[in-house]
C-alpha cells in the first residue's frame, strides 16, 4: 500500500467525491484508509461509564485505498511512483523515495 498516515488525499468515487482530507489511519491488511472528515456515519452511542453522555456521534469509516488519490502540492491528485537512489553505488545503502507520476516531484 503506497498511501501512509499523514498524507493529503482526494476521494475519487462515492458520495464524498472531490473532498480532500488527511489520512488518519492506514489499514494495510484490509487495503483501507480512514480519512479525516470523509465517509462519516451517524452512530447512536449509549451512555456508559467510559462515555457519560450518550447521543448521536459522527464516526469516520474506512474507505478502500483504490478510491483515494494522493495530492501533489504542484499538480493535484496523482499516482505514486518510486525512485531508488544510491549515494555511493551500493544497492544495500539505497534510499527509496515516493515521487509524483505527473511532475516527478518528491511527495
Amino acid at each position: 500500500m503506497k498511501i501512509k498516515k499523514g498524507d493529503m488525499v482526494e476521494v475519487l468515487t462515492g458520495k464524498d467525491r472531490g473532498k480532500r482530507g488527511e489520512v488518519m489511519r492506514a489499514i494495510p491488511k484490509a487495503d483501507k484508509v480512514i480519512v479525516d472528515g470523509v465517509n462519516q456515519v451517524k452512530k447512536h452511542q449509549r451512555a456508559t461509564r467510559a462515555t457519560m453522555q450518550g447521543g448521536i456521534i459522527d464516526k469516520d469509516m474506512p474507505l478502500p485505498v483504490a478510491n483515494v488519490a494522493i495530492v501533489c502540492p504542484n499538480c493535484g491528485p496523482t499516482r505514486i511512483g518510486y525512485r531508488v537512489e544510491s549515494t555511493d553505488g551500493r544497492q544495500d545503502r539505497a534510499t527509496k523515495q515516493r515521487i509524483c507520476r505527473k511532475c516527478g516531484g518528491e511527495l
